[in-house]
């Protein structure tokens, strides 16, 4: 049974690190002593130790002890003994380019698929959709595939950001993004805005948090989804 929080960002604006999202961690980690902690991704290019620590601090306040996986000699193995883990942000193309190096995709989507408790945040969520080409990440290393967990069966954009009529940016919004992606791909993508994550329990996913979610689907006009409403039906 699949016990999975897949949030859009570890840090909203003015807050701490997990801060906003740590009270539902202390449940949804309720059964597990230590975190083993993913910290790939390098969000600015920090190191991992230095990623490790920054989780460390967080879990501290709800009495998680986190352990890198940088840290053990055999990545593989200690996805598979893990009592719960967690996939930080970070560039989603250097995150999936060391799990393939790491060979551990295969046993991270197959320990999770157990019952395991994971969270995934920024590009951590990014990994949990079928495939990773709804990132916004600069592509600045290449992963041997594009195919990620596949925990849900939509692709995910976290940090998604609506069109501001009053800005005067010309580039592409995350709409044009994603209508770019429908183009040569079929399947839904959800847009998930700072603050929302998507609860996985078993085959029930639900979108949580206060606002709302926009779903993409191909040839289709995009739709707000509210919170609470279950998605494990899209295709």
């Amino acid at each position: 049974m699949k016990n999975i929080i897949i949030a859009s960002t570890s840090t909203l604006y003015n807050g701490g690190y997990l801060e906003y999202l740590l009270p539902v961690l202390e449940e949804h980690f309720k059964t597990a002593t230590s975190i083993l902690f993913i910290p790939y991704a390098r969000p600015n290019g920090i190191t991992h130790e230095e990623y490790t620590t920054k989780v460390r601090q967080a879990f501290e306040k709800i009495n998680k002890k986190v352990t890198g996986i940088h840290e053990f000699e055999n990545p593989m193995k200690a996805v598979e003994k893990a009592e719960a883990i967690f996939t930080g942000g970070g560039n989603t193309f250097v995150l999936v380019n060391e799990l393939y190096k790491n060979n551990i995709l295969d046993a991270l989507e197959n320990t999770v698929k157990t019952g395991i408790p994971y969270l995934g945040t920024s590009a951590g969520s990014n990994i949990c959709g079928l495939t990773m080409h709804t990132t916004n990440d600069m592509p600045i290393v290449y992963p041997p595939s594009f195919r990620t967990l596949g925990f849900v069966p939509f692709n995910i954009n976290p940090h998604y950001l609506d069109p501001d009529s009053t800005s005067t940016h010309m580039g592409e919004t995350r709409e044009t993004r994603i209508n770019e992606f429908h183009v040569f791909n079929p399947q839904p993508v959800i847009g998930l805005r700072e603050g929302s994550w998507l609860e996985v329990k078993g085959d029930s996913i639900k979108l949580k948090g206060q606002l709302t979610a926009r779903l993409f689907r191909k040839n289709q006009i995009p739709e707000e989804i509210n919170p609470e409403t279950e998605l494990n039906n899209l295709k």
